[in-house]
């Protein structure tokens, strides 16, 4: 019994030791377009406008379709997203701001939904051409655009290709299709942005 003890005692070492040797792209609110496709955050300011919108969320993952609300607010000063379940409760709560990155995540959230994930899609889908390559230069992501398209590239791979309902500078109201191939997703957005 002893020997056993010992064992699990030296396991859970192991395992705090490499817990506490991750990186902070391990982070849930890494802002990641893929694994190891760190984006470099703009700042909310350089979306160049105020924005309020609310959207419907089905996303599509290993087989598995998930459902939920979310609510968008941009102003030169913050980013908030709000995200909800189906049930109305709140499953994660995103603040970006130029000071940093703050994220809220239910402990029932499952590992695939990435707070920071999402904020680095909603970023490279919504941001000014400009300022999402600059975003992914460190990375060393390109984008590329067409009238109502924008596809990111690394390593000679796609990572993320979208279509949009309206076109580029237009309000967020319309569908809104994306595939994150770098973590294995398909978005459909419901969007409708409020006027101010």
């Amino acid at each position: 019994m002893r020997g056993w003890g010992k064992l699990l005692a030296a396991l859970l070492l192991v395992a705090a030791a490499g817990c506490a040797g991750r990186t902070p792209d391990t982070d849930a609110a890494a802002p990641l377009l893929g694994p190891e496709q760190r984006l470099a955050l703009p700042r909310p300011a350089d979306l160049g406008r105020t924005v309020e919108a609310a959207q419907l969320i089905t996303g599509t993952r290993d087989g598995e379709t998930f459902v939920f609300e979310g609510h968008v607010s941009v102003t030169p000063e913050r980013f908030l997203l709000v995200g909800l379940d189906t049930m109305g409760r709140r499953a994660m709560t995103v603040t970006w701001t130029d000071a940093g990155l703050d994220v809220d995540a239910a402990p029932w959230l499952p590992p695939a939904m990435r707070p920071g994930s999402m904020l680095a899609d909603l970023v490279v889908l919504y941001w000014p051409e400009a300022a999402v390559r600059q975003a992914l230069a460190p990375s060393g992501a390109v984008l590329t655009t067409g009238p109502r398209t924008r596809t990111v590239r690394a390593g000679g791979r796609e990572l993320l290709h979208a279509d949009y309902g309206w076109d580029p500078g237009a309000p967020w109201t319309g569908t809104l299709r994306y595939r994150n191939r770098a973590w294995g997703y398909e978005i459909e957005v419901q969007s409708r942005e409020s006027l101010p």
